[in-house]
């Protein structure tokens, strides 16, 4: 097959192939991508971009990096797949061996699913059928935060925030589940108790048909970047304990490293009863996930008929994927990344904070590697990349946000081409 010119690309992508979130009859423009190496995206035309966002914060190793390579190559010549039904194989469990090692005391079974919202969704049937094997099917209702994301399937759509999760469209077939009133106290603030209230008042009323609560811990992401006070999963841990709940915490996003922990439940030294995990698991090189759960849970969910755990993805346990999973995350272990975290942090906050003085900035805020400036109006996103791009760097904003996550290998002088190029972008908006 002849190589395609950059045209080429550009023009059938248009005419044929959807991308997330966009039209196919006014789509939002893309650009092709030729290569990429480290922290640099290089493009079809030959333009070099610096990459802010770590594709969708997986990358964090940056990219065609050669330990990830090497374990790549080393597993295609073993096996690339086999089915995980009846079969085992060392990189499952190595991978799994790893995961119950890094994440919190008690979560030792473990389940491998093939996306992120593939891993809530099993967490969401786990407590479900743990319920239902204890005798008690009618706790079969979540209970969450407004202003959370958990992905794009039907079960995860379900416990979106119903207005900003971006699933309002199906709120008509969606199972209803119970909603409480967003955190507001700042991971740095001292903690008000008033903030539990809301979801104290729900589990309350409701506890006898709830199942588990469901939230990110920390940092809730797609639904709005906000970062709430660790105390406030403290006091969670808490009524789920008293009310006799279980505990889902969606670490997707924030688990390896992202927030200054290995996971943001860490932040509040609290363990969940299950806890899923993806995104950054394989440093961006292919799509796996993971649902950790407890003894009491797994054994729960096996006691009584059908004695199984109902779920069985048909690329479950990828060697390939689970391979590199592994050498990403002993990369991950193998450095010092809490001081380089720290360090992207410091870095963040001294190069941002000044922006909050910028007019038609609403809010500032950073924490570990990521870095958020809230606009108080909506960004054209269009205009944003085509700016962005003229400006060496790739930042996709979404509704009032502009904010990076980039790979940990970033260096001093890249992350400040990203953060100038983001003031740059807000003053653009304020001379509009």
């Amino acid at each position: 097959m002849n190589k395609l010119s950059s045209e080429q690309i550009l023009n059938f992508d248009r005419q044929h192939i959807w991308h997330p979130y966009t039209s196919m009859i006014d789509p939002l423009p893309v650009y092709a991508v030729r290569s990429a190496t480290g922290c640099t995206l290089a493009l079809a035309d030959g333009r070099e971009l610096i990459d802010g966002m770590a594709s969708w914060w997986t990358a964090v190793h940056g990219y065609n990096h050669p330990v990830l390579n090497r374990a790549a190559a080393d597993q295609l010549s073993r096996m690339s797949h086999v089915m995980f039904g009846g079969l085992t194989h060392e990189p499952a469990v190595n991978l799994c061996a790893l995961l119950v090692e890094l994440t919190p005391e008690g979560l030792n079974r473990v389940f491998l699913a093939d996306s992120g919202s593939v891993s809530v969704e099993v967490a969401i049937k786990m407590a479900i059928q743990y319920w239902s094997s204890m005798g008690l099917p009618e706790k079969r209702k979540l209970a969450t935060i407004r202003s959370g994301y958990h992905g794009d399937t039907f079960g995860a759509m379900a416990v979106c925030d119903p207005v900003t999760g971006m699933h309002d469209l199906f709120s008509g077939v969606l199972t209803r589940h119970y909603f409480a009133d967003q955190p507001r106290c700042r991971f740095d603030q001292p903690w008000q108790e008033e903030d539990i209230q809301s979801m104290r008042a729900i589990i309350e009323q409701h506890h006898n048909e709830i199942a588990a609560v469901i939230l990110e811990p920390v940092v809730q992401g797609a639904g709005g970047m906000w970062f709430y006070s660790p105390h406030y999963l403290t006091r969670i841990r808490q009524l789920c304990d008293a009310f006799d709940l279980l505990l889902i915490c969606d670490e997707i996003a924030t688990g390896f490293g992202r927030t200054g922990k290995m996971f943001a439940s860490e932040h509040a030294g609290i363990c969940p009863d299950i806890m899923c995990v993806g995104k950054a698991m394989t440093g961006g090189y292919l799509s796996l996930a993971a649902t950790l759960t407890t003894d009491r849970v797994s054994n729960g969910i096996c006691s009584a008929s059908p004695g199984v755990f109902m779920h069985g993805p048909t690329f479950m346990g990828n060697p390939l994927a689970c391979a590199i999973a592994t050498a990403a995350i002993k990369l991950l272990k193998s450095q010092d990344w809490r001081k380089t975290i720290a360090g992207i942090e410091a870095q963040l906050k001294s190069e941002l904070t000044p922006m909050a003085q910028i007019p038609g900035v609403a809010d500032v805020r950073v924490l570990g590697g990521i870095g958020v400036v809230e606009m108080d109006r909506p960004v054209d996103v269009a205009g944003a990349q085509r700016y962005f791009t003229d400006q060496g760097v790739w930042i996709r904003p979404f509704g009032r946000l502009i904010y990076i996550m980039p790979p940990y290998i970033i260096n001093a002088r890249e992350l400040s081409c990203l953060t100038g190029a983001m003031a740059g972008f807000a003053r653009t908006m304020a001379d509009e």
